[in-house]
Parts: C-alpha cells; sequence; structure tokens
C-alpha cells in the first residue's frame, strides 16, 4: 500500500533503478576508451596506496620489534638520514605520478569535438535531451551509435546537476547559465546507467536515466522514427483519450508534435510509448505505471514539479491508452 505522504521503504526498494536497463552503473565496467583510463586510474590509486600502506605498517612493525641500540652514533645517524631522504623522495615521485596520472585519465573527459552532439538539460528531477540537427527531443533516453564520439552540450534550467555514466565517462557538472561539455563513445552496443551525481534536491535519488548504444543502422532507424509526429489515433479510445489530453492541463505542460499540445514546461511525450521508463527511470513503461503516475506524481515522487490534475476513472483510463499508444 502506498502512503499518502510518499512510498514505504519495502516500496521503494523494490522499485528497480532504471527499469529495462541491462548494464551496470559502474566505473569499473568499462564501455568506453574515457571509462577505461578512469578504471586504469583507480586500479592504479588502490595498488599504489596499498603498497604504500603495507611498507608503513612493515616498518613501524619493524621499528616496534627490534632491539634499540645503546646509543646514536654517526653510523646510525647517517643510516636515518638515508631513510628519511629515500622517504620524502619517494612520496615526491609517487604524488607527481598520481597526479600525472589523474590529469591525462579527466583530460580525456573533456568536451572536444564529436561526429554528433547532443544537448542534455538537467532538470528537478528528469532529463531533457535534444538533437539539434535531427530537430527534436526526448526524455530520460539517449540513444549513441556504437563506435563514433558524442559530444554532449551540458546545460541545467535549475539547480546544479551533474552528468555521469559510469560505463563510458567520468562526470561533469551541469551549472546555471553556463556551458560544460563531455564526449561519450561506447566500444560496444548494450543499455548503459545514468546519474545525476551533484545532490539537487528532494528528488536527486530518482534522477536517472538510460543510454542506448547501438549500431549505426539501428540508430538511424531510431533517428527517423523520433523525428516523426506522433501517430494519429488508430482507436475510438485512443481518439478519447487523446481528446482528453488535450482539452485537460497536460496541454499547457507537454508537446505531443502532431497535436495541439505545445507545452514546455514538461518532457516533451510525441514518443512516450517507446521509452523504456517513466519519472526518470523511476517505473517501467506499462499502461498501468502511466495511469499511475498521470493519477497521483506526488505519492510516487513527492516534490515533483507535475500537479494532480483531476481525471474520473474512465478519463484515466483513456489517457493511459493513448499516452502508450505514443510510440
Amino acid at each position: 500500500m502506498i502512503a499518502r505522504r510518499g512510498v514505504p521503504l519495502p516500496a521503494l526498494l523494490a522499485l528497480p533503478l532504471l527499469p529495462g536497463c541491462t548494464g551496470m552503473q559502474s566505473s569499473l565496467d568499462v564501455g568506453g576508451p574515457a571509462a577505461g583510463e578512469l578504471r586504469l586510474l583507480i586500479v592504479s590509486f588502490t595498488v599504489i596506496c596499498g603498497i604504500v600502506w603495507l611498507l608503513v605498517v612493515a616498518t613501524l612493525g619493524w621499528a616496534l620489534l627490534r632491539r634499540r641500540p645503546a646509543g646514536t652514533g654517526a653510523r646510525t645517524q647517517r643510516q636515518l638520514t638515508w631513510a628519511v631522504s629515500l622517504s620524502v623522495a619517494a612520496t615526491a615521485i609517487i604524488v607527481a605520478g598520481l597526479t600525472t596520472l589523474s590529469f591525462l585519465a579527466t583530460r580525456s573527459l573533456g568536451g572536444g569535438d564529436g561526429e554528433i552532439e547532443v544537448v542534455a538539460v538537467g532538470q528537478q528531477w528528469w532529463w531533457q535531451f535534444l538533437y539539434p540537427r535531427e530537430g527534436f527531443q526526448t526524455a530520460n533516453e539517449l540513444h549513441i551509435p556504437v563506435g563514433r564520439t558524442v559530444r554532449i552540450r551540458l546545460e541545467s534550467a535549475d539547480v546544479i546537476h551533474s552528468f555521469w555514466v559510469p560505463s563510458l565517462s567520468g562526470k561533469m557538472d551541469m551549472i546555471p547559465g553556463r556551458t560544460t561539455a563531455l564526449t561519450l563513445k561506447a566500444e560496444r552496443p548494450g543499455v548503459y546507467r545514468g546519474q545525476c551525481a551533484e545532490f539537487c534536491g528532494l528528488q536527486h535519488s530518482h534522477m536517472g536515466f538510460t543510454v542506448i548504444a547501438e549500431d549505426d543502422v539501428s540508430y538511424r532507424k531510431w533517428l527517423t522514427g523520433q523525428a516523426q509526429p506522433a501517430r494519429p489515433a488508430a482507436t475510438e479510445e485512443i481518439r478519447a483519450g487523446q481528446a482528453v489530453f488535450l482539452a485537460k492541463p497536460c496541454a499547457a505542460c507537454h508537446t505531443i508534435r502532431g497535436t495541439t499540445a505545445v507545452g514546455t514546461a514538461g518532457p516533451d511525450l510525441t514518443h512516450i510509448g517507446s521509452r523504456r521508463s517513466i519519472a526518470a527511470g523511476l517505473l517501467e513503461t506499462t499502461r498501468g505505471t502511466l495511469a499511475a503516475w498521470t493519477a497521483d506524481p506526488q505519492t510516487l515522487k513527492p516534490g515533483t514539479t507535475m500537479p494532480l490534475v483531476p481525471l474520473t476513472s474512465i478519463e484515466l483510463r483513456q489517457v493511459a491508452v493513448y499516452l502508450e499508444s505514443l510510440k
């Protein structure tokens, strides 16, 4: 049972982080060259720091267990001087080496040129992805072709967010009034999980997205489909749902290309039925979840800016059928 002011812990634990996502959200599960450099950096830091820790513990143990000398002669002083000097030199070399590795790894995250450019806009609490060349936008689902460099231009509509796909690249902050960028390149097809990595408000943890890397043919097919307006209503129930959607405040906040709904406050819903999840990865896209979200978004995601729209049970079913048909 869902409580009025929020979802109880067992229900929250039962919700998948990103429904339909098969990839791991881990920097060690590498799917791209930038993530590979970051994994090397993580492994290098772990191994080197582990060796240093072992040497320090071994030295400490030797100092505690050895027999103390009767005096501190010149020879002992020279030995101590050499030991301290070597330790200082080793520390400087290790710090310089790790700093260089860190610089080389993070340099690959920069927003250089890419074969494709996508604009990612962080919102409280969902992701807007715009494809300027093709002239359409989508929400919470980023498609990229395998083996090609994609430049992601990062913007924020409200507060500081952070764009992070651990298996493909490092994270980059999205700052209001400032444009940043990073590049993504997937070396193998798959579905990769992304997440906002900067605390941005009440529903920060429910601000996820998916990156779908696919072969060039599938990617071009997806682009062609997404650029099309919404398909015409095919049944009487779908037409009724469309009429309800356009008559209610839904059309003032959302866009459905090919209809009179041209709102910009919420996600573009032109092809919402083809997306893997809704509410930024909170729920799998089904007729039931579409109805539940439309009926009471504040219970599922407290603090979301989507208002409660009064609908009868018949209207709710019709709207859910209509949204599911938008593929």
